[in-house]
């Protein structure tokens, strides 16, 4: 942990640093803080905006929602599935800057309803690419219902989710971003993907 990852922490007024291995599995992952240096670049793509509503699946202790809404102004639902995590990220709530901006639910993602004016998405590899398939049927299901313009932010990607993404025809890549320059190494997978779902 680096004293500019305490910093922002203390700037949100929020606890989100460390790694939390409790109850995960084969299928649902350690909650890993994204780094701030990317959620900057996420900030500064542009495309989240105050008018948008942005969902974080596995969000955790809320670190994504958080910031993109103090920075952005934007609207951030945070889907949690561990009831340890959930509880930090609601503590986070009641004290940060912005938190009334921030939704916290405490469900499986696969169960999720997508709010039809939730509209950006961003997903840490929160789980395993059969939940990721269930969850993307949701989303593209809602857009299908509620049509609308939806960007999905995929950072440190597995190589079994880009495999899964590429073959999904209502799924167009924006932009995909190096992060390598911006976090600890030059892991090739230290990108992060921006799609944009399309009829």
């Amino acid at each position: 942990m680096t004293d500019y990852e305490q910093e922002w922490d203390r700037l949100l007024n929020i606890k989100t640093t460390g790694r939390d291995d409790t109850i995960s599995d084969f299928t649902r992952y350690p909650y890993e803080p994204t780094d701030y240096s990317v959620l900057e670049q996420v900030a500064n793509t542009g495309l989240i905006r105050k008018n948008n509503t942005l969902i974080d699946y596995g969000c955790g202790k809320g670190r994504v929602s958080f910031f993109l809404s103090s920075q952005t102004k934007c609207r951030s639902i945070g889907v949690e599935y561990n009831p340890r995590l959930y509880e930090k990220a609601l503590a986070n709530k009641d004290r940060a800057c912005r938190g009334h901006l921030v939704t916290i639910v405490q469900q499986d993602a696969t169960d999720f309803a997508v709010p039809q004016y939730a509209d950006r998405v961003f997903f840490f590899n929160p789980f395993s690419t059969d939940i990721l398939r269930t969850v993307m049927m949701n989303l593209l299901e809602s857009c299908r219902e509620f049509p609308r313009e939806l960007l999905l932010f995929f950072y440190y990607p597995s190589k079994a989710y880009t495999d899964y993404l590429t073959n999904i025809s209502q799924l167009a890549l924006v932009d995909s971003l190096d992060c390598c320059g911006i976090s600890k190494g030059r892991d090739s997978r230290e990108k992060l993907l921006i799609y944009r779902v399309h009829p």
